[in-house]
C-alpha cells in the first residue's frame, strides 16, 4: 500500500493553521468594515494578510498532494470560553497581540522541524514577515490607546489574554499531543 502524500498528523496541523487563518480573516474583515479613522487602514491590511495566509496554507496542502481537512474550530475560538468576550476595541487588540505572538512562535518552532518539506518551509517564510508586522502594528495601536483606556487597563488585558492563551495552548497540546510529538520528533523522516 502506498504511503499517503501527506501524513495524517501533518495534514491536520497544516489544516489547523489554515482554519485559524480563515477565522482571523473573517473576524478582521468584519472589524475593518465597522471601523473608521486611522486604525481602519492597518486593520484592513491585517484582514488581507490573514486571508492570503489561509490561501497559502490551502495551496501548500494541495502542492503536497492532499486536500485540507474541514476542522470545526480554530485555535482562537477557544479564547472566549476561557477569558470571555472582549469588551472593547482595546481588549480585541490585546487578545490579538497575544494570539499573534503565539502564532509567530508556533510558526518559528515549526520552521525548525527536522526534514521539513520545502513547500511548508516556503509557506512559513512567506507568512512570518506579516506575522511580525501584525505584532508591531497592534503593539503601537495599544500604546496609542493608553491615554483613553489607561496603561494599567491595557497591561491587565494583555495579562488576562496571556493567561487565557496559556490555558488554550495547554488544552490544545493535551488534546493533540500525539500529533504534535510525531511532527516535532528529531527522528522524523
Amino acid at each position: 500500500m502506498a504511503e499517503p502524500a501527506l501524513p495524517e498528523n501533518e495534514l491536520w496541523l497544516l489544516s489547523f493553521y489554515r482554519t485559524s487563518e480563515i477565522s482571523g480573516a473573517l473576524f478582521f474583515g468584519r472589524l475593518a468594515r465597522s471601523l473608521s479613522g486611522p486604525i481602519q487602514h492597518d486593520m484592513t491590511k491585517h484582514f488581507a494578510d490573514e486571508s492570503l495566509h489561509s490561501w497559502y496554507w490551502t495551496s501548500c496542502i494541495y502542492k503536497l498532494g492532499a486536500e485540507p481537512l474541514k476542522l470545526a474550530d480554530a485555535y482562537q475560538d477557544q479564547y472566549v470560553s476561557v477569558a470571555g468576550l472582549p469588551a472593547n476595541l482595546m481588549e480585541v487588540l490585546a487578545l490579538t497581540q497575544v494570539f499573534e505572538r503565539r502564532v509567530i512562535n508556533q510558526y518559528a518552532l515549526h520552521s525548525r522541524v527536522p526534514n521539513l518539506k520545502v513547500e511548508v518551509a516556503e509557506t512559513l517564510e512567506r507568512i512570518m514577515p506579516d506575522e511580525k508586522w501584525h505584532i508591531e502594528w497592534v503593539g503601537k495601536a495599544l500604546k496609542q490607546m493608553e491615554p483613553d483606556y489607561g496603561a494599567e487597563n491595557v497591561k491587565a488585558a494583555l495579562t488576562r489574554y496571556t493567561d487565557a492563551d496559556r490555558e488554550v495552548y495547554r488544552k490544545t497540546m493535551a488534546e493533540h499531543e500525539d500529533r504534535v510529538k510525531d511532527l516535532m520528533s528529531p527522528k522524523r523522516r
